[in-house]
Parts: structure tokens; sequence; C-alpha cells
């Protein structure tokens, strides 16, 4: 399947400190030179930790690697001990939010409404909001999974004009499927679920639902990566463990869009 543009990126959570990350970016960006990325067409972003994101911007920074923060407050300033307000991360020069991660919803109990407010910010602050959404392994044997990604949507997109469409993202990854422990999802019920993602944005926002870019993540690999990026409604891989390795990575994003020009 022909596709216009990529997306690939990769959260690095809490796992690489700040030499490590720029080691990293160093040579994520030197192996997609090496392999001729056409960047015209391709997206790459990157989201480390909030230690490293000063760092990691002089790395980038005169490259086409888009860089995120894992979470943000709502709130721009005030009593909120611990949080990192969007004009903070302003001053960063940075390009992307991620809202709603399994783990912060699952773990750190963040509600959708919450998400919502995230995303309303970053939109309101011009950074691309990276909206998660997925169901737990117990809402998918209920039978229920189709209802909580659309409720994760309209919540979470709740207050969006469609001028605003363009800063935001979407990434769906399957609850049970990431991690440590996660079982990939089957690539036919990744496609299911796109479709169910799409067809909720086209009842929001009807024809401009077209230009919010939905991503795969859970347990993306070497082996299903080729399958899952050609699938309809699955604009790009926001890719773990797998993209930790910046020449597995790199690799990985060609082999993709290969297999894309060759179909």
């Amino acid at each position: 399947m022909k596709k216009k543009q990529f997306y690939f990126g990769t959260n690095l959570k809490m796992y690489k400190n700040i030499s490590q990350t720029v080691a990293y970016l160093q040579e994520l960006i030197t192996e997609t030179k090496a392999k001729q990325i056409d960047f015209k067409n391709t997206q790459l972003f990157v989201i480390p930790s909030y230690t490293s994101l000063p760092s990691a911007r002089q790395i980038v920074k005169d490259s086409p690697v888009f860089l995120g923060a894992q979470n943000m407050s709502w709130e721009e300033e005030g009593q909120y001990t611990g949080e990192i307000s969007p004009l903070m991360l302003q001053e960063l020069g940075l390009d992307m939010v991620m809202v709603g991660h399994s783990e912060r919803r699952h773990v750190f109990r963040e509600s959708d409404m919450e998400e919502n407010k995230k995303v309303l910010s970053a939109v309101k602050h011009n950074f691309i909001s990276l909206l998660c959404i997925g169901e737990t392994a117990n809402e998918k044997d209920f039978g229920i999974s189709d209802e909580i990604l659309r409720s994760q949507i309209k919540i979470g997109l709740h207050g969006l004009s469609k001028q605003d469409l363009e800063k935001v993202w979407i990434a769906y990854e399957p609850v049970w499927a990431i991690g440590v422990n996660g079982k990939p999802a089957s690539v036919e019920y990744a496609k299911e679920k796109h479709r169910v993602i799409y067809d909720c944005l086209v009842e929001l926002f009807g024809d401009k639902a077209q230009d919010i870019p939905i991503l795969y993540g859970g347990s993306v690999n070497p082996q299903n990566a080729n399958q899952l990026i050609l699938q309809e409604h699955i604009d790009g891989l926001f890719v773990g463990r797998s993209a930790w390795d910046a020449k597995q990575f790199a690799s990985l994003i060609s082999d993709c869009i290969e297999t894309c020009k060759n179909s």
C-alpha cells in the first residue's frame, strides 16, 4: 500500500540516562543517514526522559528528528510540586508531548478527563499532542475494546477545533501488548482496531480525520513491523524495545518504507 507519509518513533521511558540518550540519538541520526531514509516523507521522533531533554535538544537541533516529552501538566504555573509546565517545555524547543501513555493511565491513575486537559494545553502551546489510547486485557476479554477506544478518543479530543487537528497524533497501544511481558497483537487485530479509531475520528471531525496520523504500538519488532505498516489506517509505528538499539531501529524504518514502496 502506497503511503504519502510515514511516522516512526519511540518512548525511552526511564531506561536511558543523559549520556546514553545522547549516544543513542547520535547513532540513530548516523544510521538513518546511512540508510538514506527520505525525511521528506518520513517523520522520526524520540521521547526521552526529562533530564535528558536539554542535551538531546542539542543533538537533534540540526536533524529531522522530532523531540518530545513523556508527560506534561496542563497548567502553566502554580503549586504543582513535581510537575512540568508547557512553558518549561517551550523553553527547551520541543516539538511534541506524549499524553495518556498506558503507564500514566494505569500506574498513575490519570483519567480521560485529565488527558483531555493535557491535549488541549499541548495544542494551545503549539506542541504536537501524541494521544495514547488502548484497552487492557480485561477490557479485551469482556469484549468492550471498541467502546474503550471510542471513549478515550471522544473524551481525549473533546473541545478541539478542526484547525487544531494538525497538532494531533494518535498512538494505539493495546495495554496487554506492551512492556516486558507484552504479547504482540495480530496484524488483523491491529488493522481492525485502527479502523475503529479512524471511524470514530471521522464521526468527530469528518474529512479532517484523514489529517490525523494513527500509529500502532505494542511489541512492534522487526518480525511484524513490515506487515503492520502495510495495513490501512496504520500510518506509522510507535516502537518500544526494538527501537532502543539505534542501528536496529534504523533498519526497521528502512525495511518498512521499502516494503511499502514495493507493495
